[in-house]
Order: structure tokens, then C-alpha cells, then sequence
């Protein structure tokens, strides 16, 4: 099964048999066999309760990969949902789409509550529209912020290569404020000081402040060591 897993096909699977001494072999019909033994493990994971513990931030992303539809191979969205709740991560829930429209979320993150997650305060995650109108509405009176990651990266977008490194520094510094009001007035600075060269990146500043603070406000102290983080996404 672990061999199978990263994509190793049933003939290569076959050969390691045999070097492991089993002159038979073993045929592609009994590799996938075994391996769908996966499936049902798999189902397990994605369908099991999880009420075990609060998870206040909820991070939600999506990878594309290619896979065999219908005799095609075309690239679908796998879903991996991570949350943080404390200073603990835990993937609650994948699943594998054609898009990342609002349907989709809107369908999987009311699949997350009826599994029994519940108490999410901030939901962190890039700008799709979809994502963010979907935990707009399964989540109600939750914040949304963007994730840090993806808000540097459309930043700089249209920057020179040259100048990235400078302008990206620039935006992380109003990320590392205690609170509401530093982070109002880095951005400002930082909004004025890049005014003048970089209009675009400004412009998308501008836009999102009202995004850009969120976790403070949502962020509760539940121990010694969660005074020392964030839930900025990553």
C-alpha cells in the first residue's frame, strides 16, 4: 500500500515482490485489491467526528492535481482543510473537486459541521470568492481574513523581480503588530511610503484593510504559549 500510495505502478509493485523474494509475483488485479484496502481507511478519516476539541481558526486551501475521470486525465482541486485550535494543527477534511466554486465549499464546510465542528471564529484563507462567500454563509459570525501567504504573492504580482524582496519586507512588518491599532498605522506608513512607485500594490493595501486585522479581535488566551501566535495563515 505504501508503495502504491506516491503513484508507484502495479508492474513496479510486481517487480518489488519479487525481489523481496516471491518468485510468483503478484498480479495488478491483487495490488488493487489490497490497495483498496486504502478506501476504506480514507472514508474513515474523512468522515469521522470531529467535536473532540474547539477549533476557533480554520484554514482552508486547495492543490490541484491531475487524475483519471471518465478515461481523461484532468487536474481536480484535492481540498485539505487544517485548523488550528491553541497551538495545535489537525486536518479535518479533504475531498476532491472539478472547481473551487461555491457550491463546492459551500457543500464541504456543511459537511465539516454536521460532523460536528463548530466555535469557528476566524476562517483564513485565500481570495476566492467562493471560499469566502461559502464561510460567510455556513459559518455565520465568523471573521475571514486572508492568508498571509497568498497576499504577499498577489502583491507582488506586477512587481519587478528586483524590487519584490523590498516591497514584500515592507508588507510583512504590519503583520507583526500587537494590535488593531499598530497594524492601522504600519499599514498607513507603509501604504505612503509605496504610494509613489508601486500605485497597484497600494490600490490591493487600500482594498483589504478592513481584512487585515480580524485575528486580533477573534484571537482568545487559552494558554502560556498562545500569547506567542497568531492564526495570520501560512
Amino acid at each position: 500500500m505504501e508503495a502504491y500510495v506516491p503513484g508507484v505502478s502495479t508492474r513496479q509493485v510486481d517487480d518489488l515482490v519479487r525481489s523481496l523474494g516471491v518468485d510468483s509475483g503478484i498480479s495488478r488485479f491483487e495490488v488493487s485489491r489490497i490497495c483498496a484496502e486504502l478506501d476504506r481507511e480514507m472514508e474513515g478519516f474523512r468522515t469521522r467526528q470531529v467535536d473532540h476539541v474547539a477549533f476557533p481558526y480554520l484554514f482552508c486551501d486547495a492543490t490541484y492535481v491531475k487524475g483519471r475521470v471518465r478515461g481523461r486525465v484532468v487536474s481536480r482541486a484535492v481540498v485539505v482543510t487544517g485548523v488550528t485550535a491553541v497551538d495545535n494543527r489537525e486536518v479535518l477534511g479533504c475531498n476532491v473537486g472539478d472547481s473551487q466554486d461555491g457550491a463546492f465549499w459551500t457543500a464541504f464546510l456543511r459537511s465539516l459541521r454536521q460532523r460536528g465542528l463548530s466555535g469557528v471564529r476566524l476562517v483564513v484563507s485565500d481570495h476566492h470568492l467562493g471560499l469566502r462567500e461559502a464561510s460567510e454563509k455556513v459559518y455565520v459570525g465568523a471573521s475571514w481574513q486572508p492568508c498571509r501567504v497568498h497576499f504577499i504573492c498577489n502583491a507582488l504580482s506586477g512587481v519587478q523581480r528586483q524590487k519584490a524582496q523590498m516591497v514584500a519586507a515592507a508588507i510583512k512588518t504590519f503583520f507583526v503588530q500587537p494590535d488593531r491599532a499598530h497594524i492601522h498605522s504600519q499599514l498607513e506608513e507603509v501604504v505612503d511610503t509605496l504610494r509613489p512607485g508601486f500605485p497597484q500594490v497600494t490600490k490591493l493595501l487600500d482594498e483589504a484593510k478592513a481584512d487585515l486585522s480580524p485575528s486580533l479581535t477573534s484571537r482568545r488566551r487559552t494558554g502560556p504559549r498562545s500569547r506567542r501566535r497568531t492564526p495570520w495563515g501560512a
